[in-house]
């Protein structure tokens, strides 16, 4: 068994994966509330602190951490939505834990456990991304990830699609992920709220999917979805035009709110003459390990 762990702009989690892709023990914690600057300790003691304990419990033979922006073997070399840079992760680890440890770029770890497992699977050329606090993007062809050399690439996010755009944490304006992150889109949401109540993610699906008594509002909170759809499904069309995929994979917690968002994302790609070559139909499929598919591909 091995121990995978998913390092993500607002959380951390930590489970024990068996020969199958099954996680069989999973801890997490949150954090979005800790200070940048108090983010590389509290990583480190959390990944310790767990990874000590299930050590005396599994029979383990290595760890794979999935960590946002660009990594090396050894190194994350940038991780703008952690604030974190030039850190060597794996040789601190490894003097606390005598066990091989493997990082790899989050988005990629995540479609190689959907292309392995879940929603990419038999497919052969294939799209995938994440929506999250940022948005990262694997490209897999005939089951392999796409090859960059030494740096990771399939940085989608940091895609200009705004010029002279919102700043973007990289320091670039107009990125990608500024317009068409989950977290962009909870936040343009909230703001149009003139109360408080709509603070989980939960809360505002339902508004979503139920509105409100103040019809204003309401086209406020349409506007918003619309605005959110244009600007996804441009980023995306120009992955399409670029890669040509049979499958669009989406995960991150974008998958909470498929039900609602996809619909409108197809129809946008497909009616607004957004994609160079004409299709018919377009393929895009909701991550099948939503949120643990990150532990799974770190492990593969």
């Amino acid at each position: 068994m091995k121990i995978g762990i998913d390092l993500g702009g607002s959380h951390i989690a930590i489970g024990v994966v068996n020969d199958k892709g099954e996680i069989l023990n999973k801890k997490e914690t949150k954090l979005s509330d800790v200070k940048i600057e108090e983010k590389k300790s509290r990583i480190q003691n959390y990944i310790l602190e767990n990874v000590q304990e299930l050590v005396k419990k599994y029979e383990i033979s290595s760890i794979g951490i999935a960590i946002p922006g660009t990594v090396s073997s050894t190194t994350i070399i940038k991780s703008v939505n952690l604030g974190i840079q030039d850190y060597n992760i794996v040789d601190y680890l490894k003097e606390k834990l005598e066990l091989p440890i493997l990082i790899r770029n989050d988005a990629k770890c995540a479609a190689i456990a959907e292309d392995t497992y879940g929603c990419l699977k038999g497919y052969k050329r294939a799209l995938f991304l994440t929506l999250g606090t940022g948005i990262g993007a694997a490209i897999i062809i005939n089951g392999k990830l796409l090859d960059t050399g030494d740096l990771p690439g399939c940085e989608a996010g940091h895609m200009v699609i705004q010029k002279d755009g919102l700043l973007c944490n990289c320091g670039k304006r107009g990125c990608f992920e500024k317009y068409a992150s989950m977290k962009s889109f909870k936040d343009s949401l909230r703001s149009n709220l003139p109360y408080r109540e709509y603070q989980t993610g939960k809360m505002l699906k339902d508004l979503l999917k139920e509105k409100t008594d103040d019809e204003q509002l309401n086209l406020k909170i349409d506007k918003t979805v619309e605005e959110y759809i244009e600007y996804l499904a441009l980023g995306i069309s120009n992955l399409i035009n670029i890669f040509e995929p049979e499958v669009i994979g989406i995960g991150g917690s974008f998958v909470h709110f498929a039900d609602i968002l996809l619909p409108k994302l197809k129809q946008k790609l497909l009616d607004d003459n957004m994609l160079f070559n004409y299709r018919d139909d377009i393929e895009i499929r909701v991550a099948k390990l939503g949120n643990d598919a990150g532990i799974i591909g770190a492990v593969n």
